[in-house]
Parts: C-alpha cells; sequence; structure tokens
C-alpha cells in the first residue's frame, strides 16, 4: 500500500496549495488574484485575444472567465472590445494601468517563480517543469 505522503496526487494538492498561498500574498498589493495575474499574463503575450482564445490558453471553462473578466474590467485592469469583423467575437486589451504595472508585476512573479524553486538546480527546475507540463499535457 502506497502512503499518502507518497501519492502523487497529494504532493501535486500540497505543492499548489503551498504556490497559490504565496502568489496570492505577493499579488495582493496589486489587487490581482493568481487566475486574473495569469489573464495579464496570457495579454502580455499576445493582446487583443478573444475571450475563447483566453479560455483555451488558460484552461478555464467560459463561465469561470466571464466571471474573472468581469472583475477586471471593473478593476481597470483589462478592457473588452466588439471584434471589428464579427461582433459575436469579444477581444480583450490591457488598460493604461496594466501597462503601468507591468514592469513590478513581472518581477514579482519572477521572484516567486524564483522563490518557489529556489532548492532545485537548474536542471531539476527544466525537468519539473516538463514534468508538470507532461501531467496537464500542455506544450
Amino acid at each position: 500500500m502506497i502512503s499518502f505522503r507518497d501519492n502523487i496526487v497529494f504532493l501535486i494538492a500540497k505543492a499548489h496549495q503551498q504556490a497559490q498561498g504565496f502568489l496570492k500574498g505577493q499579488l495582493k498589493t496589486f489587487g490581482l488574484t493568481p487566475v486574473q495575474c495569469l489573464l495579464v499574463e496570457s495579454l502580455w503575450e499576445e493582446e487583443g485575444l478573444s475571450v475563447g482564445e483566453i479560455g483555451r490558453r488558460l484552461v478555464l471553462d467560459t463561465a469561470t472567465l466571464a466571471g474573472v473578466l468581469d472583475r477586471m474590467v471593473n478593476a481597470g485592469w483589462v478592457r473588452r472590445e466588439v471584434d471589428s469583423e464579427d461582433a459575436r467575437v469579444a477581444r480583450v486589451f490591457l488598460t493604461e494601468k496594466a501597462r503601468e504595472a507591468t514592469a513590478e508585476l513581472a518581477t514579482t512573479i519572477g521572484s516567486t517563480n524564483n522563490e518557489l524553486l529556489n532548492k532545485f538546480s537548474l536542471e531539476e527546475k527544466v525537468l519539473f517543469k516538463r514534468f508538470l507540463r507532461d501531467i496537464h499535457n500542455y506544450d
């Protein structure tokens, strides 16, 4: 029988709790949740994504994403615009507030990642990320 201490589901869940809790604390000064931060990061890579594309990239269902987006629009982090070629599609853009916070937010995200992985060698960090992507089947 496997001990719960060696159960991979337990280990991943506890690592997730610790990482989310730590990130949550780091993001308090911005007034963002970890999911909202991921949404901002996705728009750093490519602005003007459709709501559907953001959902696919972040693996979020439409209902969850709609609530997250509503709160971010109300807080002034993003804006939604109707696609000029297809009125059924909403595109999401960063606001000036988000752009002004980019450097500080990126630094916070980087330091959070470094803090969480500081016990690992470079090779272990690369392998760890690969293993997590493989479990998730995410490129």
